[in-house]
């Protein structure tokens, strides 16, 4: 009991010594000062930017917007300070409801004009007394349809780049494809869907991205986020001998001879596929109308088809001996 009477009397007298008194008397108008200063600028008159979500209802059963549902207006209003403090940090403005048929223009497209915004706003927030110098955007456009979609395969769009001495042996999707709705327009012109901007770099591991499909304007995919894994393998320059010449355009009862009649083909590709590539997945021909156009000692080859991932595909050689015989 005695320790803290102790301590109860250091304290007391440590603040009510002369120094620490004309301390404490310092905070106390150092504090009256800051709440007249606070007092003074929050009765003046300021212009803020605000945001308000704008969401459009009541949409009819049979309608798919193709836009997006819910959008954000900015909006300058002028008012005292502590009107202004209320908004950043109140919870006064609320998100704001625009009847679908109110502002339907037919043709799958709808407006919301900047002077019908202001009129949604106040209405809407009757507590809302401050005076709006500005709109952004000067107006909001919806698109919609009556359902009509079609299904498009996804691609990716950006740029994704492994580290060197990798490469993307393989690209897979989850889903591989999606619903597209759109106009009858832009529909028949849609033949397959993007994603967002994708930026990776310097990764050798399989990579697995989530990411949302790009916005297009008046086109809506469904799903709208998709998962992208891109898979990584180890570059390597090999060859695959005895792949055969094929002839092509070659009449009835002639056959033609080529010699060599196998030729070898180099190429880069990843270590784990090499083991999987076969001679037959390459295509090597030579043109019997070329030949008979262009008549000489030897015909030219060409290589006309590689399997997926290969890169950087040539032949040993060009041009090979031939012979046209008869059947």
């Amino acid at each position: 009991m005695n320790s803290i009477t102790s301590v109860f009397r250091i304290v007391r007298d440590f603040l009510f010594s002369n120094i620490n008194k004309q301390f404490l008397t310092f905070l106390f108008f150092l504090s009256l000062s800051g709440i007249f200063w606070m007092m003074l600028t929050l009765v003046e008159t300021y212009e803020k930017e605000l945001k308000i979500p704008v969401q459009i209802s009541q949409i009819p059963n049979n309608v798919v917007l193709t836009s997006d549902d819910v959008d954000t207006v900015r909006i300058t209003v002028r008012d005292r300070g502590w009107m202004i403090l209320s908004y950043l940090y109140g919870n006064q403005l609320k998100r704001v409801y625009a009847n679908f048929k109110n502002y339907n223009r037919g043709n799958g497209y709808g407006v919301i004009p900047a002077n019908e915004l202001m009129k949604l706003i106040h209405a809407q927030n009757p507590i809302m007394t401050s005076k709006i110098t500005s709109i952004k955007p000067e107006k909001l456009e919806y698109f919609y349809n009556d359902g009509a979609h079609k299904r498009v395969p996804v691609r990716w769009s950006g740029r994704v780049i492994p580290e060197h001495l990798y490469f993307i042996s393989q690209t897979q999707y989850w889903p591989d494809s999606v619903d597209v709705y759109a106009s009858p327009g832009k529909l028949d012109s849609i033949t397959v869907a993007y994603t967002e901007t994708l930026n990776y770099a310097n990764f050798r591991d399989t990579l697995i991205v989530d990411c949302q499909m790009a916005k297009v304007k008046g086109v809506k995919c469904v799903p709208e986020h998709i998962k992208v894994g891109f898979y990584t393998d180890v570059l390597t320059e090999e060859s695959i001998d005895d792949i055969p010449i094929i002839a092509l355009n070659m009449p009835e009862g002639k056959v033609l001879r080529t010699f060599p009649a196998k030729v070898k083909v180099s190429f880069v590709t990843g270590v784990s596929q090499f083991r999987n590539l076969r001679p037959e997945q390459f295509v090597v021909t030579a043109d019997y109308k070329e030949i008979i156009a262009k008549p000489s000692d030897k015909c030219n080859i060409y290589l006309k088809s590689v399997p997926s991932g290969i890169s950087r595909a040539t032949l040993d050689l060009k041009q090979v001996d031939y012979l046209i015989e008869e059947e």
